[in-house]
């Protein structure tokens, strides 16, 4: 069986690339400190998160392709989004939760690849993160 390279993908199946790389950053959740449900004096208490501190934040973006052969190369893409986080140094991200990240990332990702529907993944420490899908036209 031989097919063209460039053939269109079967009636309603969906193609995804998915690229991966991490980052160093800092950021801190200010309500944590003074939230009662969040600073509760106990085993729970996660008040420590109100201060900056580190992560090495894990991104996994996955973004439509309409033709199964390269329509977006792998390797550009990744080297494209890491050089969106370039910076000497951790960056700088604020109060900016995994979430907010996310969300900023799909923007950037949407003003250059529009049409398409992205997946981004963004944790901390390669233990708790956030998903968020983005449908196409958004």
């Amino acid at each position: 069986m031989t097919m063209d390279k460039h053939e269109p993908l079967p009636k309603g199946a969906q193609c995804k690339i998915w690229v991966t790389f991490r980052k160093e950053g800092i950021h801190r959740f200010p309500q944590a400190s003074t939230e009662p449900h969040l600073a509760t004096d106990d085993e729970y208490d996660v008040s420590f998160l109100g201060t900056p501190h580190r992560h090495v934040f894990h991104f996994r973006v996955w973004i439509d392709v309409f033709h199964n052969d390269r329509e977006l190369e792998f390797i550009q893409f990744k080297r494209w989004l890491e050089h969106l986080y370039s910076s000497n140094g951790p960056l700088g991200l604020n109060n900016q939760s995994c979430e907010m990240i996310a969300n900023n990332l799909f923007y950037t990702i949407q003003d250059r690849y529009p049409g398409r529907e992205v997946w981004i993944e963004v944790g901390e420490d390669g233990e708790n993160g956030c998903l968020i899908t983005y449908p196409a036209n958004c």
